[in-house]
């Protein structure tokens, strides 16, 4: 009888053991640009399917409403893993001390300043005193890099030019009707734009400066993640790449960005000081809080 309860009390001890491991093994993700788990499941559930058979780990998508919330979140432990783009890297990497997993990197992944094809506008100096319209405050993309290109140029951006940030969309319809002199986007939007103009319309715009790639999106992971399971995502990564990539393909219009991508296991640090530079620029030298938000 003794015998009996020492090997129930035994097994009972394993199973709860177990459990706690298997419990320890479930990781939180989160993704910055995402807001409400509805969007992320829309954008990112075949990834995370996916990632969850290649690692082993129980994944859980966390939602968060802004980039600072994300950033508290990665600092408190209450996510583990975020994809974040390079803007969101400098700050978090400064503010949470967070290490990178991986990069994304993703093809033609630059910024322009567009005109319309009849502007008198043919060099970007020539914008000063000019209405400009970029995307959303703090976008690397949209906002950061458009900005930088003027400063390139020697203009003083918040000085030298009248910045209006908006949704693109508007922005778009401003340059249109001839309400800004000129807008700063991203590569993939020019392409979104202009694929819903009218074919005879197609070519009524033209890029007056482009920048060259901007650096890669990154996942993240927190310094509380033991370095163990870094390692074992880092490896099923590298081990399925193709697979994973596929599946990330599988989701809404946000993953298109990721369009031809490939994972990348050698990022170095400097190759985000061209987004440090941008934050100065944008009048934030510190890079430790996010812009806007």
């Amino acid at each position: 009888m003794l015998r009996q309860r020492i090997t129930h009390a035994v097994l009972s001890v394993l199973l709860l053991v177990s459990a706690v491991s298997v419990q320890a093994q479930n990781i939180k993700l989160a993704v910055t640009d995402l807001v409400g788990l509805e969007e992320l499941q829309r954008e990112f559930e075949p990834f995370k399917k996916e990632l969850e058979r290649v690692t082993g780990l129980g994944i859980d998508f966390l939602p968060v409403t802004n980039r600072t919330a994300a950033l508290e979140a990665l600092r408190f432990k209450k996510v583990d893993f975020l994809l974040a783009g390079p803007a969101e890297y400098v700050v978090m990497q400064k503010r949470a001390n967070a290490k990178v997993v991986v990069g994304l990197y993703r093809p033609n992944y630059y910024s322009l300043v567009v005109v319309k094809a009849d502007s008198p506008i043919f060099l970007i100096q020539e914008l000063k005193g000019q209405r400009i319209g970029v995307g959303s405050v703090g976008s690397t993309s949209r906002h950061l890099g458009p900005i930088q290109l003027l400063a390139s140029a020697g203009l003083e951006p918040l000085k030298d030019t009248q910045i209006t940030h908006t949704n693109l969309r508007l922005a778009w319809e401003g340059l249109k009707k001839g309400d800004l002199q000129a807008v700063g986007m991203g590569r993939s939007d020019l392409e979104g734009f202009l694929a819903q103009e009218p074919k005879d319309q197609q070519n009524a715009y033209r890029v007056l400066a482009r920048s060259g790639d901007l650096p890669n999106d990154l996942l993240m992971v927190g310094e509380h993640v033991p370095q163990q399971t870094l390692e074992q995502m880092r490896k099923a990564i590298v081990d399925h790449s193709a697979s994973l990539i596929a599946s990330i393909a599988q989701g809404g219009d946000y993953v298109k960005r990721y369009q031809g991508m490939r994972f990348l296991m050698s990022i170095a640090d400097k190759d985000y000081n061209l987004v440090r530079t941008m934050y100065r620029t944008a009048g934030y030298p510190e890079y430790s809080e996010f812009i806007g938000n």
